[in-house]
């Protein structure tokens, strides 16, 4: 599997988020090519601000790693993450983060803030506009059905 694949896979998660009215985003975490865990965002049915896609994501793999340090993975994001989950992917040591679309208001490794190149901290490399055109539709859909 590539990139794309896996994004795709995450795509399917932010589907699931779209037919549960929350903002659909989904995340997949890869170990050496497997993927271990897979998320949607859950902020809405769970009435928490912390039901990220990828806090969710990065909490299953922790769980079937036995630790906190995932650095032997990866991260593929429908949504550029925001500040708070890349301060978990950083906190989890996650090397590389491949996104979808860029997010121009809240984007915290490329579009608004970098987060993942502070000084003194671990720093992942970074990879967005992966299925870009698919990952911004679902969420100009989504928006557009709120709003009518």
């Amino acid at each position: 599997m590539n990139s794309n694949d896996y994004m795709k896979e995450a795509l399917k998660q932010a589907h699931i988020a779209f037919e549960l009215g929350e903002v659909p985003i989904g995340a997949v975490i890869t170990h050496k090519g497997e993927i271990i865990s897979t998320a949607y965002n859950k902020r809405e049915t769970k009435k928490n601000a912390l039901f990220h896609a990828e806090t969710e994501a990065i909490y299953k793999a922790c769980n079937k790693l036995g630790g906190w340090r995932l650095w032997e993975c990866n991260l593929y994001v429908t949504l550029e993450p925001c500040p708070m989950c890349a301060g978990a992917i950083v906190n989890a040591r996650i090397p590389k983060v491949y996104f979808g679309a860029y997010d121009l208001k809240n984007g915290a490794c490329a579009s608004n803030l970098n987060l993942f190149n502070m000084e003194n901290n671990f720093r992942p490399e970074f990879f967005g506009g992966i299925l870009e055109k698919e990952c911004s539709d679902l969420l100009r859909d989504f928006f557009k059905k709120l709003r009518n």
